[in-house]
C-alpha cells in the first residue's frame, strides 16, 4: 500500500504554525487539534520546520518556563524528514523506526500533501495483516 492511499483514508488536512509563533500558543493549539506535532511553515505549502511535543518537552526540561516565550523557529527541526505520495507504507515505516520518528510530512512537488503519523502508519498495516488473514481463513473453508 502506498502513503497516497493512508492519505485518502485520514485526509489531507495539516496543521501548521508560523514560525513566529510562541510555543504556549502551539502548546495549546496541540491540545486543541489532538496531535503531537505541526508542521512550521510561512504559507500552508513549503516546510520551514517541524515542531513536536517531544521537542516542546525537552526544551521545558532544559529551559523550564521560559520555554513557553519562545518562538517555533527556535525550537523546530530544521532537516525535516519526508515522504511521497507514492512510497510504500512499509518504507515509511523503516524510515520512522531508523529515525525514531513519529511524524512524516508528505511532500510531492516540494509542496506539502499531508502527514502520516506512527499511528496512521500501525493503524494501516493492522488493516492490511486482518484483510489478509481473513483471505486466507476464507481460502482454507473454501478448500475444505
Amino acid at each position: 500500500m502506498k502513503v497516497a492511499a493512508v492519505l485518502k483514508n485520514k485526509g489531507r488536512r495539516v496543521v501548521t504554525v508560523h514560525p513566529e509563533a510562541t510555543i504556549d500558543a502551539i502548546v495549546h493549539r496541540l491540545k486543541l487539534e489532538r496531535i503531537g506535532a505541526v508542521v512550521v511553515s510561512t504559507n500552508g505549502e513549503t516546510i520551514a520546520g517541524i515542531l513536536s511535543e517531544r521537542d516542546v518537552v525537552m526544551a521545558l526540561a532544559k529551559n523550564g518556563a521560559d520555554t513557553l516565550e519562545l518562538r517555533a523557529r527556535d525550537l523546530m527541526t530544521r532537516e525535516v524528514v519526508t515522504c511521497r505520495p507514492e512510497d510504500s507504507v512499509q518504507s515509511v515505516m523503516i524510515k520512522m523506526s531508523h529515525g525514531r520518528i513519529r511524524h512524516l510530512p508528505v511532500v510531492e512537488d516540494g509542496r506539502l500533501m499531508g502527514i502520516v503519523s506512527i499511528g496512521d502508519v500501525v493503524k494501516n498495516r493492522l488493516e492490511e495483516v486482518e484483510l489478509e488473514a481473513n483471505v486466507l481463513r476464507d481460502a482454507y473453508l473454501a478448500a475444505h
